[in-house]
């Protein structure tokens, strides 16, 4: 096998799905990191969103890139209900309760989108798109679009964390609620904000998702474990580390079929994590511990 082979159908494959579940990833530590609970629901919640686009592509005629933002502002809104009606009450319980309402809220979201869309696999556009070639690297538009818009997205969260009044808020809460809220910080409309963010996000990782491979029901499921392995070996609670993450994550399974079956690779993401929550429970950056 020659650099360039293994470039185009190993090393590319993988960034491009690494860029997804760091988009899916970034979600999840942010939840953790500020609502601190494990969102089971993530998965189905990136499905819903991949498939609010396709709905805005297959039956209101929107451009595929249009439909992007608009499935992120659908989603991010959800997101926020879903909290408001489902989670909300349970803020003052042990937080496993939340934990085991998210299971369900996976499942009610993998309903909708079952009864709403069906069962049926689905695609944003038909036909055959063939890559370009740069120096002998074979890239399809779409994956070089979705490594563009993950640090496009990402670069813009980091911008907000850092540099405005709520983004300083959500680090606040983050660090010690109890405090924020103390200083002044209205943790409501912080875990709104929060939710907002996390829908986007999770719309984004299931659009590109469906983007490169294929629109299913189960597309969220399968893509949890990966995307919580991701975040935390980035460390749980930092950006970055989500983003590095999942990076590793998908150029490790794609890399993993020169040595294993193809099936077995989604096994992997599954003794990453088990490997470093023995060795290194805080991740990469050393966040927070589960």
């Amino acid at each position: 096998m020659t650099l360039l082979e293994l470039i185009n159908f190993y090393l590319i494959p993988g960034v491009v799905l690494g860029s997804i579940y760091a988009l899916g990833a970034v979600g999840i530590t942010l939840v953790f990191g500020i609502l601190r609970f494990a969102h089971l629901a993530h998965g189905d919640l990136a499905t819903f969103g991949a498939f609010a686009a396709l709905a805005l592509v297959a039956v209101g005629g929107v451009n595929v890139w249009v439909a992007l933002p608009l499935a992120m502002a659908i989603c991010g809104a959800a997101a926020i209900g879903i909290d408001k009606y489902f989670y909300d009450y349970l803020k003052e319980r042990p937080k496993i309760l939340t934990v085991m309402a998210s299971l369900g809220i996976a499942l009610m979201l993998r309903a909708i989108v079952q009864v709403v869309w069906g069962v049926d696999t689905e695609t944003y556009t038909r036909g055959i798109v063939r890559p370009e070639t740069y120096w002998g690297i074979r890239i399809r538009d779409r994956e070089l679009y979705t490594v563009i818009a993950m640090l496009g997205i990402v670069a813009v969260l980091w911008f907000f964390l850092k540099n405005t009044k709520w983004g300083k808020a959500m680090r606040a809460m983050s660090d010690n609620p109890d405090l924020a809220l103390l200083s002044g910080v209205d943790n409501r409309k912080v875990t709104m904000l929060t939710w907002m963010i996390v829908g986007m996000l999770c719309a984004a990782a299931g659009f590109f998702l469906g983007l490169n491979t294929e629109l299913k029901a189960l597309m969220g499921w399968t893509m949890l474990l990966p995307m919580f392995a991701a975040a935390i070996l980035g460390g749980v609670g930092r950006v970055e580390g989500a983003v590095i993450g999942g990076l590793i994550i998908g150029i490790v399974e794609e890399m993993s079929v020169l040595f294993i079956p193809t099936e077995y690779k989604a096994a992997l993401a599954f003794a990453i994590l088990l490997i470093i929550l023995l060795v290194r429970p805080t991740g990469l950056l050393k966040g927070k511990v589960l």
